[in-house]
């Protein structure tokens, strides 16, 4: 008996095609993060030597996790200097590309003409680009923000601080939030464009209601815009940290990592860069549990 061919539906068309083009990605996840992520795991807890044609590992436990926090005198450093980089820089992005977002949606003149320049960033922020710009080699691009060069000499926050009666390290910090200035607007090209794609999401309706119910732009704001911008907030603080954690100008644990790896120290490298990607991860984590528990909860 002669079997009857079914045919197929859209949907399952739709299934298949997209299994198709998503399995690119599934190829390069597996290639270029697991299997990286996980020699990187085995190397930490190993001795690498490296040999006439070989590579060869001996296990040697949790030795390289005591010299990294216990020996080396500069990981424990660069490691709180890295997370405070990074608690204090992620709020400012947001707050600077929600800012920035909230002018470009407005209709004026030269709208797509100012778009296009707070987004020339992410198209041009090459290494090569970056040297051209700003005259920096690899290595000053890598240990000195682009920042730096251009307002270290603007304004001395500890001046201020003085006068005020506050303490040297809030001084500090002012000077390090300043000096990367440059650095934080820089980085808010996909930012702007994820908010303000967030921003034509959110119904015009409500906005009609509130003007009929006397609300002033600031009401509308916290009870309209920023509660239905949760999401997309998420997303983009999500984006953020991990630009954040991955970057190498500014980052002396990712610049020092890179020069250690140039050196053929494997063994200690992959040590300092799990610890500090299971700290980095624990930051992630406490982040979205907050945002989802304290912010998420409340506007659904």
């Amino acid at each position: 008996m002669k079997k009857v061919k079914k045919n197929r539906g859209i949907e399952e068309l739709k299934s298949s095609y997209g299994r198709m083009f998503v399995l690119p990605w599934f190829i390069g996840v597996i290639l270029f993060f697991l299997v990286p992520f996980i020699e990187t795991v085995i190397f930490s807890f190993s001795s690498i030597k490296i040999n006439v044609g070989e590579i060869s590992t001996t296990f040697v436990g949790l030795e390289n996790y005591d010299y990294i926090l216990n020996q080396d005198p500069n990981y424990t450093k660069y490691l709180s200097g890295a997370m405070t980089t990074f608690l204090y820089s992620l709020p400012i992005i947001i707050f600077l590309s929600l800012f920035l977002a909230l002018l470009l949606n407005q209709k004026f003149a030269g709208r797509l003409l100012f778009r296009a320049i707070y987004f020339a960033p992410v198209i041009i922020a090459t290494g090569e680009v970056i040297k051209l710009l700003f005259g920096l080699d690899a290595s000053s691009g890598a240990t000195m923000g682009v920042s730096e060069s251009l307002t270290s000499n603007m304004i001395d926050a500890n001046d201020i601080t003085s006068l005020l009666g506050l303490s040297g390290e809030i001084g500090e910090f002012f000077t390090r939030t300043i000096g990367r200035i440059f650095d934080l607007v820089w980085n808010c090209g996909i930012q702007i464009v994820l908010f303000i794609a967030g921003l034509q999401s959110v119904p015009r309706h409500l906005y009609e209601v509130s003007k009929v119910e006397g609300a002033t732009k600031w009401e509308e704001f916290w009870f309209i815009t920023f509660p239905m911008l949760g999401r997309v907030t998420l997303l983009v603080s999500m984006f953020t940290m991990i630009e954040l954690i991955v970057a190498e100008r500014g980052n002396k644990i990712v610049s020092n990592a890179l020069t250690s790896m140039n050196s053929g120290i494997y063994d200690r490298t992959s040590a300092e860069l799990f610890f500090y990607f299971m700290v980095s991860c624990l930051f992630i984590g406490v982040f979205i549990f907050l945002y989802n528990r304290f912010l998420l909860k409340r506007w659904e």
